[in-house]
């Protein structure tokens, strides 16, 4: 199975962050705007159209508050595993990481999905903050 993770720092706190992570239904206003353009949820489902055109079902697996921590699912024709975290990771009162990990199959999606969170990660930052050295 490939797994892919993206460290991304984010020049806000972390509880703001989080708060935004946490919001699973608000990924296109509040997390990656223009990345993700729209989200629906359907129950413990979010139905995400990105920019590309893509349009996947994502499941909530997990929401931790006390780890600050979200897990979701996806799995469709052309995923048969997938499986991606949130963590965000304080880094003072002003700054923190969002560190993003997937794992999924087939790996011949891996550098497509790569290049996905690559795109995503930028777009976090852009709405959530600015990046810092």
């Amino acid at each position: 199975m490939a797994s892919i993770q993206k460290d991304i720092p984010i020049a806000a706190p972390a509880a703001a962050v989080w708060d935004a992570v946490r919001d699973f239904g608000a990924v296109h206003t509040r997390v990656a705007r223009g990345f993700v353009t729209d989200t629906k949820l359907d129950g413990d489902i979010r139905i995400v159209s990105f920019a590309n055109g893509s349009v996947v079902r994502e499941q909530l697996v997990d929401c931790n508050d006390e780890r600050r921590r979200l897990v979701y699912a996806i799995k469709n024709e052309r995923i048969t595993q997938h499986s991606a975290s949130f963590q965000i990771v304080s880094e003072g009162e002003e700054r923190c990481r969002v560190i993003w990990t997937t794992d999924v199959l087939p790996h011949e999606i891996a550098p497509y999905i790569e290049q996905q969170m690559e795109l995503g990660a930028r777009a976090m930052q852009d709405t959530l903050g600015r990046p810092h050295a």
